[in-house]
């Protein structure tokens, strides 16, 4: 069986741009036959893609970088250069990519829409754009600019509507192997299930939900004690917890002791968590007597939540507690779904003032920062609330200052990396 691998960390490259080509064609009475350099081509992004046949990240442990191409140089005769292919990573569904430095969330695959993570850098101009009426021969071209570049980690998160929590042994196999198609190993020990386990369970001809099964917590696990504490980023997503409790003590725990126990394991390793929707089971009824079910149906009844006595061994009460998790997932919202978080302006500021210079080249204000690139290659110019993103990125760097300083006029040309808009106030 092939080990169950939740987290990795790789280093992914976007391609660089293709170099813009300096080229003049031969025409009589032209000088140096007048430029033609084509620009280069956009080198290839790096996009995640959900693959429904993978399950874990282990492939992620023997290939550690995944680089896309660069894109080709232009040529004369105004020939542009190819782009290149874009570079596909497979991943499970419900993965999470952040920037391993920061933190930041890079993209949440939770559909089956591919996500670009890193944007392949623009080509460079040919010299055919630096021509103008005072400078007719020009012998330069730009390269193209840098892919954007990040060490990666990734994450999966299980989407799951409903997530089975509880001391080991409590029987959550038990239970979604009997109201799902699901089938764990179930075995009388400890840590039977060392990887979380999906079912559908369907409620219906027309209403189904996910469930899985997380492997057994045990007091600290949240602090990293037992295997608990790995699996425990897998509740994050579900819309409601089943609690599931041994209420036979069969094992010589007490029940409302283990209830608590889990309850500040989940708290202690995400807040969020001790506040979703909770359904208490209260297993191995079969075993209990009378007075050990009522015991720990008053306390839990006491603390506001809903208590369901079953045996999932002989399927007692298991059909009530399902029609209940679905009458509650019917009013609760979505499975968590991560949106992406920009850069943020902090890591964006030059670090040295003169990290940027501007001059002025034929009414043309030129705009030198590399340090803006990876800002260009992630603001969408058709969406208003990135375009202020990126002019507060502009204003905190003191690149708009430089220009009110220079004497710029609304309705001028700016031109970053490329990049040309028309300076407004």
């Amino acid at each position: 069986m092939a080990a169950f691998v939740d987290t990795a960390k790789i280093r992914i490259k976007a391609g660089d741009g293709g170099a813009g080509a300096v080229s003049f064609h031969r025409e009589k009475y032209v000088a140096a036959g007048g430029p033609d350099g084509g620009d280069g081509g956009r080198g290839g992004n790096v996009v995640f893609q959900v693959d429904t046949n993978l399950s874990t990240l282990v492939e992620f442990r023997y290939k550690k970088r995944y680089f896309a191409q660069n894109g080709a140089p232009g040529a004369g005769k105004r020939c542009s250069g190819k782009s290149a292919p874009d570079l596909v990573i497979k991943v499970p569904m419900g993965t999470l990519v952040k920037e391993a430095e920061t933190g930041r969330i890079l993209a949440d695959l939770s559909s089956h829409e591919p996500q670009v993570v890193a944007r392949g850098g623009k080509g460079g101009w040919g010299n055919t754009h630096f021509a103008t009426p005072t400078r007719q021969v020009p012998r330069f071209a730009k390269p193209g600019l840098p892919g954007e570049e990040f060490e990666v980690t990734l994450e999966l998160k299980l989407l799951a509507d409903v997530g089975l929590v509880g001391f080991p042994n409590v029987g959550k196999s038990s239970l979604i192997s009997v109201c799902s198609e699901a089938k764990p190993a179930i075995a009388n020990y400890h840590f039977t299930t060392l990887t979380p386990v999906l079912g559908v369970v369907r409620v219906d001809e027309t209403k189904s939900f996910v469930m899985a099964d997380i492997p057994g917590l045990i007091e600290g696990a949240s602090e990293g004690v037992g295997l608990g504490h790995e699996f425990l980023r897998h509740v994050e997503r579900c819309r409601l917890n089943v609690h599931v409790v041994d209420v036979s003590g069969i094992e010589g725990r007490d029940p409302v002791e283990d209830f608590e126990k889990i309850n500040l394991e989940l708290s202690s390793f995400n807040e969020e968590l001790a506040g979703r929707p909770q359904i208490v089971a209260g297993n191995k009824c079969d075993l209990a007597t009378e007075e050990q079910v009522a015991r720990f149906r008053d306390y839990v009844e006491g603390k506001g939540l809903r208590f369901f006595p079953i045996s999932a061994a002989t399927r007692q009460g298991v059909d009530a507690l399902i029609y209940a998790v679905a009458q509650l997932l019917d009013t609760l919202p979505p499975i968590k779904v991560y949106e992406k978080e920009a850069l943020p302006l902090s890591a964006l500021e030059p670090k040295d003032k003169r990290a940027f210079t501007v001059t002025v080249q034929d009414g043309v204000y030129l705009v030198d920062a590399d340090w803006l690139a990876p800002v260009l290659g992630s603001v969408n110019m058709d969406d208003y609330e990135s375009l202020q993103y990126f002019q507060r990125v502009l204003r905190n760097s003191g690149i708009i200052d430089k220009l009110d300083e220079m004497g710029i006029q609304d309705g001028d040309t700016v031109s970053i990396l490329d990049f040309e808009f028309d300076y407004v106030r």
